[in-house]
């Protein structure tokens, strides 16, 4: 403290008061956040109590990550630290975001032992926009069920509205999801293989056929394979021909058994599981029951 008897503290003495150092409070300083109240008969700067706890108040926003343009914003009155500190929120979160994105994607890249020109492609897609990654999916179902008349509307409506999205805050594990599955809509093979399975499911069904009738027949295909699987019978037995007649009918069995086999692959199975990460509620691709069925059929082909 000076020893003229006005108790202004010298920098140094405010910095030793504060723990902080001489240079920080010099720079606060010469920004204009911590003018000093006077100066001395030499010209060094003199503060006051109330800088000391102006001092506090800069060092804590500070510490929170605020700028000084913002800290200066407050001090002058300009805004309440409320209405700053609701902003920084949404930018930190903002900024979490993307953090959580490029974990994902780093991870991803060392687990594949990606190229340069993989890591840029999968960071690349990571980060899309909403209405980007939107309009990748639209253009996967268009490209599906173009010029596809008896398509099941149930099923299109359902594709639209895929959430192949990410959630406000994804996990890195629904990150990583994402990228798959965006890789998978921009591959020609899977899209033809897709294009296929929308074409089977679209020739199977009449004009008189019930809406979701598909979304039906695999809920019950799920059921009776599961079933006859616990019960231990095996695709090529008689008791397996029981099952596909409750499930089949009347149907031509070598027509569902091209469509199935179009459509029960491990990459079709992989979608349906990307989906359901990207869903927060995975869901079982049932690659078992879908097999155990087209074994059935196959040990019947032509018979």
């Amino acid at each position: 403290m000076t020893d003229d008897g006005t108790g202004l503290l010298t920098i140094g003495e405010l910095a030793r008061a504060t723990g902080l150092t001489v240079r920080t409070i010099r720079y606060w300083s010469d920004e204009g956040v911590l003018p000093p109240v006077a100066r001395s008969a030499g010209g060094y700067r003199l503060y006051d109590a109330e800088s000391a706890a102006r001092l506090e108040l800069i060092r804590t926003l500070r510490e929170l990550g605020l700028g000084l343009d913002d800290v200066r914003r407050i001090l002058a009155g300009e805004t309440t630290v409320a209405q700053v500190a609701a902003a920084h929120v949404s930018a930190l979160d903002a900024q979490i975001r993307s953090l959580k994105v490029t974990r994902a994607v780093l991870s991803t890249v060392a687990r594949r032992g990606s190229t340069a020109e993989e890591m840029t492609l999968m960071n690349k897609l990571a980060r899309l926009s909403a209405a980007e990654r939107k309009r990748i999916v639209e253009e996967f179902v268009e490209e599906m069920f173009q010029g596809l008349d008896t398509a099941d509307p149930v099923v299109l409506e359902r594709m639209r509205n895929t959430a192949a999205d990410l959630p406000d805050n994804p996990t890195p594990e629904q990150v990583d999801a994402w990228v798959e599955l965006a890789e998978m809509l921009h591959d020609p093979r899977f899209r033809a293989e897709m294009r296929a399975v929308a074409e089977f499911n679209a020739a199977d069904r009449g004009y008189e056929t019930p809406a979701g009738a598909s979304l039906w027949f695999a809920r019950r295909l799920i059921q009776l394979a599961a079933s006859a699987r616990e019960r231990g019978i095996a695709p090529e037995s008689p008791e397996a021909g029981e099952v596909l007649r409750d499930l089949l009918g009347d149907a031509d069995r070598e027509a569902v058994l091209e469509r199935m086999e179009s459509a029960s692959n491990d990459r079709l199975a992989r979608y349906r599981e990307l989906l359901g990460v990207l869903k927060g509620t995975p869901v079982p691709p049932h690659r078992e029951e879908f097999a155990w069925v087209v074994a059935a059929l196959r040990a019947r082909a032509g018979s």
